[in-house]
C-alpha cells in the first residue's frame, strides 16, 4: 500500500519507519524545512518508559491552584484563559474525577511504555543512529519525606508490570549520581532503572535519513490542508507547498501524526480531537565539567524540572503552562530551570550561555494518547502523546503499524482509542 504520514516529529517518523520495514510504500509530509523542528526539537530528552503517567492525575489536582501562585510553581497559566483553555481545563476535571480512571489509563500507557523500550532497542540494534542516546535510567529525587513516601506505590505498580525499580537512600543517590554536590533538599529517590536518554531532534532528523536510504518519501515544507473523504474512504489529501501552490496526493491510507496540529485534519470528517498545546521550556548548553553533570536523567521534584545528559550537553526542561499557542520566552522560567540545576549540579555549565527553547506538548484532557482507526475505513491516528511523545514514539508506531495491517495490536489499546472523547 501507498501510505502518507502526516508529520515528521518523532512519532511521525518512527510511524513512517514501522510502515517502510512492513513493506509499504511511505510519504511523510512535513511542514518545517528538517524532521523533529516542532515538539520534538528541545524537549526533555528522556526516554522514561516507566515513568509515564496520565495528565488527568486526580493528585495533582489539588496541588495544581498553589503552584499557579507560586513564584517558581511548575504550573502557569494565561490570564485570562482563553474558551479554548478553559474547555480542556474543564474536560481534565471531569477525566480526573471519573472513579478508576487514572488508574486503568496509568497500566495502559506503562505497558505501552514496556513495548516501546522494546521496539526502541530493536531499532537501534537495526540502524546506527547518532543522537546521543542510552539507556542508564532515571532517579525521581524526593525533596521532602512525604514524597519519598509516595514513590512507594509507584515503585509497587512497576514491581507489578515487571518493571525494574528501587527505592533509594540520599547516599545511594550521590553515589549513583556522582556529580550531584548541590544543597537542594534530598531525601532519597525512585530509580527507574532501564529507562533512557537521547536528543529527539537528533534522533527524529538521522532516522529521517535512514527512511529516505530505504525509499521512503520526505516532503518538506508542505502544509497538509484537507482529507478528500466520501462516505468510506480517504482518497487524498490536499498540500500547500511552498508558494501557497496546492496540489492533492492520493494514497491507499493515511496515518495522522501531526501532534497539536491534528485536529484540523479530521475535526471536518466527524472526529473532534481535544488535543491541547501544552507550552515547555528547556535549556541546552555544553558541559563545563562533566563531571559535576548529572550521567542521565534527574527529576528534580523541588522544582519539576528534568536535567538530562547528551553526550557533552545538558538539557534542562520544565514547566507546564497553558497559553494556547504563544511562543514568548519569559526570562522568569528560565531562571527558574537554572536555578533547579544549579541546587543539585552546580558548575557543570555555564547556564548563563545555553540555548532556550519553548515548544507545545499535544495534550489529551485524560493522558493517553490518541492511536487507532479514524473516522474513515482508511484513516489511521497516531497522537496527541503530551509530554511522552519522545518515550512512547517506537511503541506507538509499532502498534499503528499492526493495526493497519489488520494484526491484532502487542499492546491493548482501548484507553487509546480515538473516538473515547464522543463516548
Amino acid at each position: 500500500m501507498h501510505i502518507v504520514v502526516v508529520g515528521g516529529g518523532v512519532v511521525g517518523m518512527t510511524t513512517a519507519h514501522e510502515l517502510n520495514r512492513r513493506g509499504h510504500q511511505v510519504t511523510v509530509l512535513e511542514r518545517h524545512a528538517i524532521a523533529g523542528n516542532e515538539t520534538s526539537k528541545g524537549n526533555a530528552a528522556q526516554r522514561s518508559y516507566g515513568v509515564v503517567y496520565p495528565w488527568a492525575d486526580p493528585a495533582m489536582v489539588f496541588k495544581a491552584l498553589p503552584w499557579l501562585f507560586k513564584q517558581d510553581g511548575p504550573l502557569k497559566l494565561r490570564v485570562p484563559p482563553s474558551v479554548e483553555t478553559l474547555k480542556f481545563m474543564f474536560a481534565t476535571l471531569r477525566y480526573a474525577w471519573s472513579p478508576g480512571l487514572f488508574g486503568l489509563n496509568r497500566r495502559a500507557m506503562l505497558r505501552l511504555g514496556i513495548h516501546s523500550r522494546e521496539r526502541f532497542l530493536a531499532l537501534e540494534k537495526e540502524l546506527n543512529l547518532a543522537f546521543d542516546g542510552a539507556h542508564q535510567g532515571l532517579l525521581h529525587l524526593a525533596s521532602t519525606p512525604e514524597a519519598l513516601e509516595g514513590y512507594r506505590a509507584t515503585h509497587d505498580l512497576l514491581t507489578e508490570l515487571g518493571i525494574p525499580s528501587r527505592l533509594l537512600t540520599p547516599d545511594q543517590v550521590r553515589e549513583t549520581e556522582t556529580g550531584m554536590t548541590g544543597d537542594g533538599p534530598l531525601y532519597g529517590a525512585l530509580s527507574y532503572e532501564t529507562d533512557g536518554t537521547g536528543d529527539c531532534h537528533l534522533f527524529s532528523r538521522e532516522l529521517a535519513k535512514a527512511c529516505e536510504a530505504n525509499g521512503v518519501t520526505i516532503r518538506y515544507n508542505v502544509e497538509a490542508e484537507d482529507l478528500v473523504a466520501g462516505d468510506h474512504k480517504v482518497s487524498a489529501i490536499t498540500l500547500r507547498r511552498e508558494g501557497g501552490l496546492l496540489e492533492t496526493l492520493e494514497a491507499d491510507a493515511f496515518v495522522i501524526c501531526a501532534g497539536c496540529w491534528s485536529n484540523h485534519l479530521v475535526k471536518p470528517l466527524g472526529l473532534d480531537l481535544p488535543i491541547y498545546p501544552v507550552k515547555g521550556y528547556s535549556l541546552t548548553v555544553p558541559l563545563k565539567d562533566p563531571d559535576r553533570a548529572p550521567a542521565s536523567t534527574i527529576h528534580d521534584d523541588n522544582f519539576k524540572v528534568v536535567s538530562t545528559r547528551l553526550g557533552n550537553r545538558l538539557r534542562a526542561t520544565g514547566f507546564v503552562e497553558l497559553t494556547d499557542f504563544n511562543r514568548d520566552i519569559p526570562e522568569a522560567r528560565l531562571a527558574t530551570i537554572r536555578k533547579s540545576v544549579e541546587s543539585r549540579f552546580p558548575g557543570c555549565a555555564d547556564l548563563n550561555a545555553a540555548e532556550s527553547w519553548t515548544g507545545f506538548r499535544p495534550m489529551t484532557p485524560d493522558g493517553p494518547a490518541i492511536i487507532g482507526r479514524g473516522p474513515r475505513d482508511n484513516l489511521y491516528l497516531n497522537t496527541g502523546h503530551g509530554t511522552f511523545g519522545w518515550t512512547l514514539s517506537a511503541g506507538s508506531a509499532a502498534v499503528i503499524a499492526q493495526v493497519i495491517d489488520g494484526e491484532e495490536p502487542a499492546v491493548c489499546l482501548d484507553a487509546f482509542r480515538p473516538g473515547r472523547f464522543a463516548e
